[in-house]
């Protein structure tokens, strides 16, 4: 799937949706305004920025204020800089790392985020049903939805000082690797597809001795090749890889890969696809508020489909309905 890049202009979408009653609005009253953080590498130039500007007039919003991420500051301080603003809602209009940076900002403040996807994957606009094939008709949502709870999680690696977040899923191992060697150029023509390419060439290694706590528990022992933390379901290709995961239930759901000599992988396609899920050694779930992994070698690591470095230990834990996400009822 190549880059979102439709702008559809928004009078279309106004025309064919609700616009608001502007005999019962009080004229006086100050309009709500948005803020739009985005990653203008994936916006598909100026069309979307006015489309979204004439939509939020068409809907009774300020003009938005527009804030454009970049490699050195992916979002976090356009979301700060959102904030001090005092906007009603911030808009993440970008990929799963934009939707990321954002996140990590308003989580715990009460200024709900808007999603408007640009990326590859679009983690989380999947797996909540937002609209991904029309930025525009995406923005109209946000606009005119409502607020839903939903839970972040935490994660520090190797005991940094420094909290990072998730809202969909972390991993260690060979599911980061497969992150971190996805060729851009096959993800631009391809879509999620590349990172089944990825997959088939990082099939190949070697486990690695594992501890795994859940809820300050005593630690199970497994030679794994990738552990898996999920806050949502559904990953790339819209595979449910965490079934029983919900995003707003305060509980991490952990999958451990052990595939054992050349069937091993077999025995996890089972173990995750299979109707008796988890009735193979190779798979494992375990459900919890808070983990602990530590690694004898240095794994991958990834947060929301970002590759982010190597470590040996990651700690995570949920913080229940801890953001706000405006979208549609």
């Amino acid at each position: 799937m190549p880059e979102n890049t439709n702008t559809l202009d928004s009078q279309t979408v106004s025309e064919s949706k609700t616009a608001p009653d502007s005999t019962t609005s009080d004229s006086t009253a100050e309009l709500r305004r948005a803020a739009v953080v985005i990653n203008p590498a994936k916006s598909g130039g100026s069309a979307l920025k006015g489309a979204i500007y004439r939509l939020c007039e068409t809907q009774g919003w300020a003009e938005p204020l527009w804030l454009e991420t970049t490699v050195e500051d992916p979002g976090t301080g356009q979301a700060r800089e959102a904030l001090e603003a005092g906007v009603d809602v911030v808009i993440a209009a970008g990929g799963d790392g934009t939707v990321r940076c954002v996140a990590e900002v308003l989580a715990g403040t009460g200024t709900p985020m808007g999603l408007v996807p640009l990326g590859t994957g679009n983690l989380l606009a999947r797996n909540l049903g937002v609209d991904i094939s029309d930025p525009v008709s995406a923005c109209y949502d946000v606009l005119n939805g409502s607020e839903k709870a939903v839970d972040v999680v935490k994660a520090r690696l190797d005991h940094s000082d420094d909290e990072q977040v998730f809202l969909v899923m972390a991993g260690l191992g060979y599911d980061a690797a497969i992150m971190a060697d996805t060729v851009d150029a096959l993800k631009d023509r391809m879509g999620w597809l590349a990172y089944v390419e990825a997959g088939i060439r990082k099939l190949p290694g070697k486990p690695v001795k594992a501890k795994i706590s859940v809820d300050g528990g005593e630690p199970v022992r497994r030679r794994i090749r990738s552990v898996m933390i999920g806050n949502c379901g559904r990953i790339m290709g819209g595979v449910e890889i965490f079934p029983d995961a919900k995003i707003d239930d305060g509980v991490l759901d952990l999958l451990v890969l052990a595939p054992r000599g050349r069937l091993g992988w077999l025995g996890v396609v089972a173990g995750i696809f299979g109707r008796n899920k988890n009735e193979t050694e190779s798979v494992e779930y375990f459900q919890g508020k808070s983990a602990e992994i530590t690694l004898e070698h240095e794994q991958e690591f990834q947060l929301d489909g970002d590759h982010l470095g190597t470590g040996t230990h990651l700690a995570v834990a949920v913080e229940r309905d801890a953001l706000k996400i405006r979208m549609a009822d």
